[in-house]
């Protein structure tokens, strides 16, 4: 696949394509839906099959301030897009002279011109254009001037629920850990970097690997969690874990009430294995939510907790495909 940070990376080459444009952040199975007729069209055609999509996220231009959690990273979402076979992955920078044209101009100048689109694939709810004035229908309209089609998709969903970013969001912000892996296609994924803690976790008998995840990302409500931890990084082994290879952790977010804590952490401790992973970027996968987090009278009660989050976590996870974890 592709990578472009704008259409300037474009090969001076380039023919015809069948294009899907959204932020598309977690790539979502409504998301997947809409990829996979853009793909089969694009192959239909005998064209490449380009997603567009955006940074920074357009909220944060139009209302600096009010950037949504993040569900996915950039990096994130190309590996994810790229498993659905998509071509080309174009990151247009979303500015204030980008978020000023007029729909007409956007179509004409980037999709025409630029891209020599055959084909458009986008959600039924789609908008683009300066104060999102262009609809699903005004895409079609200068289709037809233009010549290229318009396949306006209605997104998936279940139970009277429609899949989307910000449904996902409420579930991971309420630590329902299920209903956002229902709708993401998988566990909802923090990734970061490992850094120094206070080592309480250690003193405990409960190393843990506190991971300091990038700016907005989606973390999930406080509490305890039965999930996945994978070191991302290519490389040799760490210790016992390998690059790669999800291990089995139990997951706390929060601010350690028990020791007045005020800064809220992630702390993956991962079961069964001696590693210094400092500095190491991993990911962390939420499978389900244990219990919440709460202020114990004693550090001995605290310990009789955490060992019973070890043994859910161990028999939660036994039944759980660790395939899932990887994507």
């Amino acid at each position: 696949m592709q990578r472009w940070r704008s259409l300037e990376e474009m090969p001076p080459d380039w023919g015809r394509c069948v294009l899907t444009i959204g932020v598309f952040d977690g790539v979502h199975r409504g998301h997947a839906q809409l990829i996979s007729r853009a793909v089969k069209s694009a192959a239909v055609r005998g064209v490449p099959s380009v997603l567009m999509t955006f940074d920074p996220h357009p909220m944060e231009v139009v209302r600096p301030g009010s950037h949504p959690a993040q569900l996915t990273t950039l990096t994130r979402r190309a590996e994810l897009v790229e498993e659905l076979g998509i071509d080309v992955f174009c990151v247009m920078p979303f500015t204030q002279d980008f978020m000023k044209l007029p729909p007409g101009r956007y179509v004409h100048d980037l999709l025409v011109e630029k891209l020599h689109v055959a084909e458009v694939v986008v959600g039924d709810n789609f908008t683009f254009g300066k104060k999102a004035a262009g609809t699903v229908e005004t895409m079609r309209e200068l289709g037809g001037r233009f010549g290229f089609e318009v396949d306006g998709v209605t997104l998936v969903g279940e139970h009277a629920v429609t899949f989307s970013s910000t449904y996902i969001r409420a579930c991971v912000d309420a630590g329902d850990m299920a209903a956002a892996a229902d709708a993401l296609g998988r566990p909802h994924r923090v990734e970061g970097v490992v850094v120094h803690g206070d080592g309480r976790g250690r003193e405990l008998g409960f190393p843990t690997a506190n991971v300091a995840p990038p700016m907005h990302a989606a973390i999930p409500a406080d509490g305890v969690y039965a999930g996945w931890f994978t070191v991302l990084a290519a490389g040799e082994t760490v210790g016992d874990t390998r690059p790669g290879k999800p291990a089995m952790a139990a997951i706390s977010v929060g601010t350690n009430p028990t020791f007045s804590g005020r800064t809220r952490t992630v702390e993956a401790f991962v079961l069964d294995t001696e590693a210094d992973l400092y500095g190491q970027h991993v990911a962390v996968d939420f499978v389900r939510h244990l219990r919440g987090m709460r202020r114990f009278d004693s550090v001995d009660e605290l310990i009789a907790a955490m060992r019973g989050d070890v043994e859910q976590t161990r028999q939660i996870l036994a039944a759980t495909d660790t395939g899932d974890a990887g994507r």
